[in-house]
């Protein structure tokens, strides 16, 4: 049984799943939105709330260095304290999840993950 256990391990070891949402994250964090499986975007969905919260919450200092802990690039980081001014009167929820219909291949549930409000830049080039 599964009691108190809130990790999905999406069928992987743990480093394996961690460098995976971390990549997924980045992608998000970049582009606005991405399609994925509906079991990652619901792995994912709390990493990155949890990313813009600490954006919002920490200082300035502190807030850079855990991200950078947990994301790849420079530009995730830059851009989840854009996300972190956007929501700053938000107390969470900053992720949707659309389901898409099914991969064809292995007939896998897809779904876009998306952010509720997009920042600037990402607005005048879509």
């Amino acid at each position: 049984m599964r009691h108190l256990v809130n990790t999905k391990k999406l069928g992987r070891g743990t480093a394996h799943r961690m460098a995976m949402l971390r990549n997924l994250a980045g992608s998000l964090l970049e582009h606005g939105q991405i399609s994925t499986t509906l079991g990652r975007a619901k792995a994912l969905r709390p990493f990155v709330e949890k990313m813009v919260t600490i954006a919002k919450t920490k200082d300035r200092l502190t807030a850079i260095r855990t991200l950078h802990e947990k994301l790849f690039t420079d530009i995730s980081v830059h851009n989840c304290f854009e996300y972190a001014e956007i929501f700053k009167d938000r107390k969470g929820g900053y992720l949707r999840i659309l389901k898409n219909g099914f991969r064809y291949g292995d007939n896998a549930p897809v779904a876009i993950i998306q952010f509720v409000e997009k920042i600037q830049s990402q607005q005048n080039v879509q």
